[in-house]
């Protein structure tokens, strides 16, 4: 496909890793809580397994009030991190674009990123208490089959690092995310027509590295392993985008 013409604007995260090692923090919080409470409540019993699963699933709604604050602090954070990528490079882009870039309704972007985040934070203590569930289910069988459990109930106590590796994870593809729907919003408000994507290098997964230095439209993303997203808004994605600004009509 051929490239549209005007100038480039690479907005390489280089800040967004600031963001990520605070909202990482805040999500291993509750992957410790989550930790702490299956190591106080389960003993290999169904039930100590039913009040763990329980109280987990009572700490979800709990969170509602702080994981809001925490989404909120997260996506300000991103928004100031982002703005201040376009204003590096604002004297390429010339005064009244970047007017226009400065002024983009972000409301509804904002809004649908924090409640992403709420929900994600509630997931958490959620998905360890259906993991309780599950392998004492399993637990239990094994008994019957007349198996020893005890490697199950040590799965079990290792629910809180499963939720700890889930927590990095997701700090990692939503602070992508919220970068790019950011960077989206303000690129088209300019009247860019799509990127240039751009890829970290070693460790970059193999359908990645095929999109290096191909234009995407900001209207038709690209499916990758499945997953329809732009550069840095896929799960675990590292890749940037190099935006699109139309020349300034004369």
């Amino acid at each position: 496909m051929r490239s549209p013409s005007g100038r480039r604007m690479n907005l390489k995260p280089a800040l967004r890793r600031r963001s990520e090692t605070q909202y990482r923090k805040s999500l291993l919080a509750i992957a410790n809580q989550i930790g702490e409470i299956v190591a106080g409540s389960y003993d290999g019993s169904q039930a100590s397994a039913d009040r763990t699963a329980s109280t987990l699933v009572d700490y979800s709604v709990l969170l509602d009030n702080w994981a809001e604050m925490v989404a909120r602090k997260m996506f300000l954070q991103v928004e100031r991190e982002e703005w201040q990528q376009w204003r590096s490079v604002s004297e390429e882009i010339g005064a009244g674009l970047r007017d226009v870039v400065g002024n983009t309704p972000v409301g509804q972007v904002a809004q649908d990123i924090v409640y992403r985040q709420v929900q994600l934070m509630k997931s958490l203590p959620l998905e360890s208490a259906d993991r309780v569930r599950d392998i004492q289910s399993r637990a239990i069988e094994a008994v019957v089959r007349g198996e020893r459990p005890e490697q199950l109930y040590e799965m079990i106590m290792q629910t809180g690092g499963v939720a700890a590796s889930r927590a990095k994870m997701i700090a990692r593809t939503e602070i992508g995310r919220a970068t790019g729907a950011l960077t989206q919003a303000r690129a088209l408000a300019v009247g860019s027509e799509g990127y240039w994507w751009r890829i970290e290098g070693a460790g970059t997964r193999p359908s990645h590295r095929k999109m290096k230095d191909k234009f995407v439209r900001w209207d038709n993303p690209p499916t990758l392993d499945g997953m329809t997203g732009h550069a840095g808004c896929l799960p675990n994605c590292k890749c940037w985008s190099e935006v699109q600004i139309p020349e300034p009509r004369k």
